[in-house]
């Protein structure tokens, strides 16, 4: 049996009321029963799911949407609204210490994506033009030092680490080193249990008393359901955490943490990240992604990575070619690139708007798969054949199918969409329509 996401859960939910011109007591009532189970099928705390229904359920009965002419996209409205609140209004960025260097302490449990995530923090910070020194206090996790080593090297960020000497004395170490090289920024990743027990809360009040972190960063495993709220009530409780990270926000989450930490501790979320690719961690935008959650797209992330994929003289160079019909295989072997990262396809179209109930439909006929072949055919022909697909014949064609592991069936299938392609561009010369990275950069 296929499983729900609260998304189309809602979205189903909302789609029934802004398709009806008028709205009753009994209908508007019926509607917020629907979205509390969704709610607490979704895993969001009983209390913060009550109280947000009642909220909802006042306003939604308020004489302005009785009166008005849409009052299925007005309830929309109020619902948008009220998840926004709930998870902190507006993003939070990190606190940056005036006393360079800005420490920040990651904390959460084993299997949390902590690891990853002080690496994805660190290439994101990097970015930015920070210098930052991952700290590896880890000590009891098989591998977990060299897992953070490895990930250092990849994005050529020094990791400070003594194997497996007090993890309060690393860091002072790390944070002494920091400040002689000029490292602005120091990110130590503690060690995590399977539950939380006295000894890891122990070890990371001493941390915390001698370093006195700029940020304590709690991740969380959005995926751990209910459970997101004991676990950030008891770190919060014994480290007091600044801000809160949330892993694993793919397209199988329910949806329950984000909507339950900040409600249940008030601290705000800093970060999302989903896959193992350390690009792959965004800021975290309470209105996005209650527009997520009602399954109306996110056009301000997609530019965010449409600008970070390709910088804008890149997407207007290749406006231009779609406009004057000169768009190559080339080009279109960058925009693969480019889409890869941005997340990949299905990423791109799940923060698209207006697609409601056809986003599961188009998804499914996407094979990523297809398009890791598109680019292999692509980079089997030469130059000239990516700049002439005309001159392609019959031998090029076999040569180009066994330089890329396809047939040469997959070798015409893609000449001849690309040629449709170059067509349907013909028909669009005057400036309406563009190719995807032109119409995010205008």
């Amino acid at each position: 049996m296929e499983r729900t996401t609260l998304s189309d859960r809602l979205n189903h939910i909302f789609s029934k009321l802004t398709n009806r011109g008028k709205l009753t007591e009994l209908e508007i009532k019926e509607a917020m029963r629907e979205v509390r189970v969704a709610l607490l099928e979704a895993d969001v705390n009983f209390s913060v799911a009550k109280s947000f229904i009642a909220q909802v359920t006042e306003e939604a009965l308020g004489k302005k949407v009785q009166e008005s002419l849409t009052p299925g996209q007005q309830v929309l409205k109020i619902v948008r609204e009220k998840l926004t609140e709930i998870m902190g209004n507006s993003n939070e960025k990190l606190t940056v210490s005036s006393n360079p260097p800005t420490i920040i302490m990651l904390c959460g449990l084993q299997g949390s994506g902590k690891t990853t995530f002080a690496g994805k923090l660190a290439l994101n910070l990097k970015k930015q033009g920070k210098k930052p020194l991952l700290v590896a206090c880890d000590i009891y996790r098989p591998a977990a030092i060299e897992q953070l080593k490895t990930l250092g090297k990849s994005i050529q960020v020094e990791v400070y680490e003594k194997n497996t000497q007090n993890p309060s004395k690393t860091s002072l170490e790390a944070i002494e080193k920091a400040k002689k090289f000029g490292l602005d920024t120091v990110i130590i990743d503690t060690a995590g249990r399977l539950q939380i027990d006295e000894k890891l809360m122990n070890e990371l009040k001493d941390i915390k008393s001698i370093i006195n972190p700029t940020e304590i960063l709690l991740v969380i495993d959005s995926m751990i359901g209910q459970e997101a709220v004991n676990v950030s009530k008891a770190f919060n409780d014994a480290l007091d955490v600044t801000g809160v990270i949330l892993t694993k926000m793919d397209g199988d989450t329910r949806g329950g943490a984000a909507l339950s930490v900040r409600s249940v501790i008030g601290k705000p979320i800093k970060f999302i990240s989903s896959g193992e690719k350390l690009t792959d961690i965004e800021p975290f935008y309470p209105d996005r992604m209650a527009s997520r959650i009602l399954g109306m797209g996110d056009i301000y992330t997609l530019i965010d990575k449409a600008q970070e994929a390709v910088d804008e003289k890149q997407a207007k160079e290749l406006e231009k070619k779609f406009r004057e019909n000169s768009f190559t295989l080339s080009d279109y072997l960058v925009q693969l690139d480019s889409l890869n990262k941005m997340g990949g396809i299905k990423s791109v179209l799940s923060m698209m708007p207006n697609l409601g109930g056809k986003l599961k439909d188009i998804e499914n006929a996407i094979d990523e798969k297809k398009l890791l072949k598109t680019k292999a055919i692509i980079l089997s022909m030469t130059e000239e054949e990516r700049n002439n697909p005309n001159i392609i014949n019959g031998s090029r064609r076999v040569r180009i199918a066994k330089g890329s592991g396809c047939t040469v069936s997959d070798v015409n299938q893609l000449l001849k969409q690309f040629s449709s392609m170059k067509d349907m561009m013909k028909q669009m010369k005057n400036g309406k329509k563009m190719g995807l990275l032109g119409r995010l950069f205008r």
